[in-house]
């Protein structure tokens, strides 16, 4: 079938995906690939996909998830690191998708392998090895349990898969013998037209993905949700209140995670309560926050290790705890309030600024639909605050509601209003790349 836009979309259910699933477990065993051995995947959206990489989960192999649309010398960085038994890309996934059947287990024996962003470095990879039956049941549990994915869910795919989140939901789904619907990439109007047909009960967005969304105008009904989580990057409170009064009530929910982990979930009543809040601790999970860095605490089925990288590996743990550098409070009821990264920090005449309590600032200003906060050198102040903007304040009420409600050093000295912001494949702004796009001097000041 065919979405809004000439987007494609395909919808399978749980039988078709089983049947699939199963063929791949088989032609993987002909190719030689064994229990604990690795298979990258380089291909866009599809149904198939989804049921290749549950495929080989199932039969305890651990699946690689790449961007496809990766230049050919950041794939082969990947997969140097990765070292795959198998790579497979749009041809080679049809080639297995029509193997023979074979047996698979009841759920997953891994997680799949994720490389972080890279946002701060050379990427790394996220593996957690094979599980043993029960530590699978487990994490297979942790998850269904906390969005209660049952048989009658129909889910909306419009997120890259070789995230883990879209992945997740579209694992938990299925496995719960629902049916889901393929986007081979957002679009809103794609979006749009299929929930109108397919009549989705879950989905999983970005922020991101619920502006463009917002921004037809005219949508269709909504009222077949049941769950409408969103997580990847921070929530203006406009949007999140927008979502509310569109969405069926109780049904738009937030998470904090990370490639490593889930940290939180948020109910929407707790986020009323509590505005700006990602939320309590996860079942099983325990949250603490030590000079401002946020640390988790897990059960053994959800540790993981930075393939091939111990040293890496033993600065993100602390006994059963880890973190991924972000920073956060806590209130005296367990509720997080993230801060932003420490690798954001901007250091502005030798004071420390945070890019996301700035940006929360600002997004309270009428007018402004989307914000992101970054640094640039300076020498005057070693770095200068700076913010680009989306929507339809202007540069001067910008200004003058950031010295309304920020320290005059928080204060950016530069705003930017633009139609747009460099991405990645998930919708999430690329920070680090905000200045290069606007065409700023980043290699050192030119201005005092």
């Amino acid at each position: 079938m065919r979405g809004g836009g000439n987007v494609a979309a395909e919808r399978v259910t749980s039988e078709q995906s089983v049947r699939a699933q199963s063929r791949v477990a088989g032609a993987l065993a002909q190719e030689g690939i064994v229990r604990g051995g690795r298979v990258a995947f380089l291909c866009p959206n599809s149904a198939g996909l989804i049921a290749a990489i549950l495929g080989a989960l199932r039969t305890g192999i651990v699946p690689v998830c790449l961007n496809p649309s990766l230049l050919e010398h950041e794939r082969s960085l990947l997969l140097d690191d990765a070292d795959p038994g198998l790579v497979v890309g749009p041809r080679a996934l049809a080639g297995l998708l029509d193997g023979p059947e074979a047996d698979l287990a009841p759920v997953p024996l891994a997680r799949p392998m994720h490389y972080t962003s890279g946002t701060t470095g050379t990427p790394k990879g996220v593996w957690s090895g094979v599980l043993d039956e029960t530590a699978a049941t487990a994490l297979h549990d942790d998850e269904a349990e906390v969005w209660g994915f049952s048989a009658d869910d129909r889910l909306l795919v419009a997120s890259p898969l070789h995230h883990s989140a879209p992945l997740r939901f579209s694992a938990g789904v299925l496995l719960a013998g629902g049916e889901v619907c393929v986007l081979e990439r957002f679009d809103a109007a794609a979006v749009a037209e299929t929930i109108a047909t397919f009549r989705p009960t879950v989905a999983f967005f970005v922020p991101a993905h619920l502006h463009r969304l917002f921004a037809l105008g005219a949508l269709p009904p909504l009222d077949s949700f049941r769950l409408l989580a969103h997580a990847g990057a921070p929530c203006t409170v406009r949007l999140k209140e927008r979502a509310f009064a569109a969405f069926p009530t109780g049904t738009v929910w937030e998470f904090y995670g990370s490639t490593e982990g889930q940290f939180t979930v948020c109910p929407p009543d707790d986020w009323l309560a509590r505005p700006g809040t990602v939320g309590r601790a996860r079942p099983r999970r325990k949250l603490s926050v030590d000079e401002g860095t946020i640390w988790c605490e897990v059960p053994r089925f959800a540790r993981f290790e930075y393939w091939r990288d111990p040293e890496k590996t033993a600065q993100a743990w602390r006994g059963s705890a880890f973190t991924v550098g972000d920073l956060g409070r806590l209130d005296d009821d367990g509720f997080l309030f993230l801060d932003g990264r420490r690798d954001d920090l901007i250091i502005s005449g030798g004071v420390n600024v945070y890019p996301f309590e700035v940006e929360a600032a600002l997004a309270t200003a009428a007018g402004i639909d989307e914000v992101v906060v970054f640094g640039v050198p300076d020498e005057r102040w070693g770095q200068r605050v700076c913010a680009a903007v989306i929507g339809d304040a202007g540069v001067a009420a910008v200004m003058s509601h950031a010295r309304a409600t920020l320290a005059a050093y928080k204060c950016p000295k530069d705003v930017y209003v633009v139609d747009d912001l460099p991405r990645t494949a998930s919708g999430k702004v690329r920070r680090s790349a905000v200045a290069g796009h606007l065409g700023l001097d980043v290699e050192g000041g030119d201005r005092g």
